[in-house]
């Protein structure tokens, strides 16, 4: 059974907080990465009780699958309303499963400068790394069969969805 990402929420805020607060980050600027890594982000800030200019990064372009899936037919330009060179960022995501979007990730932000530091959260870590990426806060950690994938759904409410792909 998957969590219910509500139920997640309050204890990644927390651990969110306690992780800036050890590395003496006051002023974190945060990114969400479209689309449920933005529907995480905001409740992330919600549940810190903050209201910060949230920046959304579209990383179809940035994928290393581009040339074999082709592009998604919803590419958005990214929006970032601040300066990235120097700035301390939360990166939020949804599910981490391989690790390529946050690889994609990186390597957009660094087209827009050389942030001061990186803190990766994802609401789910699903266990499938195909790259050497790990969140420093997570909700939850799960592993799926070889045929499964979550899905989530939202803004509001959030929800998990357990899928099962056809061989």
């Amino acid at each position: 059974m998957l969590p219910n990402p509500n139920d997640l929420l309050p204890a990644m805020a927390s651990a969110l907080t306690q992780h800036l607060n050890q590395r003496q980050i006051s002023e974190p600027r945060f990114i969400g990465i479209r689309t449920g890594g933005v529907w995480v982000a905001q409740a992330l800030l919600q549940a810190l009780g903050r209201e910060d200019a949230l920046g959304i990064l579209d990383v179809s372009f940035y994928r290393d699958d581009f040339t074999q899936n082709g592009l998604h037919p919803q590419v958005q330009p990214s929006e970032l309303p601040f300066e990235i060179e120097g700035q301390h960022l939360v990166l939020i995501d949804d599910v981490l499963m391989s690790g390529r979007t946050i690889r994609a990730a990186l390597n957009e932000l660094f087209d827009y400068g050389r942030p001061a530091s990186v803190t990766l959260v994802s609401l789910l870590d699903l266990n499938a790394r195909e790259l050497p990426v790990r969140p420093d806060v997570v909700g939850a950690t799960l592993s799926l069969a070889a045929n499964e994938r979550v899905k989530l759904s939202g803004p509001t409410p959030l929800t998990l969805e357990l899928q099962t792909l056809a061989n």
